[in-house]
């Protein structure tokens, strides 16, 4: 038990060191009224948010492919499953982000945070049913989704960039990342309206171009392919 303590305290000191870093970069995302004519809405946590400090997040790639505002509400940090009521109002609850409104999209990440902080990826069986039950059918993604799809939006449920094979700090999420990307992918495929749109094979194994210097964000590249992909799926959809 003592190594046991000891081998997560190495495991998870990186990622305090990076909760500790991000604390002031927490924040609401983007008001809807602030962009009235959008119809497109994304929810989610950093993999979305990052870069979003320069106008470089994976919501402005998707605005400059489409030609079209979106309302960008995702939060650094944020779960999927979160009790804390007052900073999970402000965005670090996932399905609190969402605001009602004219959406035709609603894309959506999340669950990467809830299994790396909460449990290391380690012994997460029991938080992985939590977020998306073996058959998919019941859990706090599918939930959601559900949700979303019954407001009359078309849902986007965006998969997680891989690592890139070199030192990541993620590299040991990969088979509980893709354990959960399956399930979605399950309750995508008999739910009209509902999309999975899987990163695997976006980034080139040991390319670290598509990644922050923290090899587990996405560079500004890395955003921008992030959402051209999920741009490209709306266009398919809407031809």
């Amino acid at each position: 038990m003592r190594r046991y303590t000891f081998d997560m305290i190495v495991l998870l000191r990186p990622v305090l060191i990076l909760l500790v870093a991000l604390l002031p970069l927490v924040g609401c995302g983007e008001a809807p009224d602030r962009k009235p004519e959008a119809r497109i809405l994304v929810i989610g946590d950093s993999m979305l948010a990052w870069n979003g400090g320069t106008g470089q997040a994976v919501s402005d790639a998707m605005e400059d492919t489409l030609k079209e505002p979106v309302v960008d509400r995702s939060v650094i940090g944020a779960r999927m499953i979160y009790p804390l009521p007052l900073t999970g109002a402000a965005g670090l609850n996932i399905p609190k982000q969402f605001r009602p409104g004219s959406w035709d999209w609603v894309v959506v990440n999340g669950g990467g945070n809830d299994l790396w902080l909460v449990c290391g990826c380690i012994a997460c069986s029991r938080r992985l049913n939590r977020l998306a039950a073996e058959d998919a059918t019941s859990g706090a993604i599918p939930d959601l989704l559900r949700q979303l799809r019954q407001t009359g939006a078309r849902v986007i449920y965006t998969g997680y960039l891989r690592s890139p094979g070199r030192g990541s700090p993620i590299d040991h999420c990969k088979t509980d990342g893709q354990e959960l990307d399956r399930r979605i992918a399950a309750l995508a495929e008999v739910t009209d309206g509902i999309f999975f749109l899987s990163l695997d094979g976006l980034v080139p194994h040991g390319d670290l171009t598509f990644h922050a210097i923290d090899r587990i964000h996405p560079s500004v590249k890395g955003s921008a392919a992030i959402g051209e992909k999920i741009a490209a799926l709306i266009e398919q959809e809407e031809s």
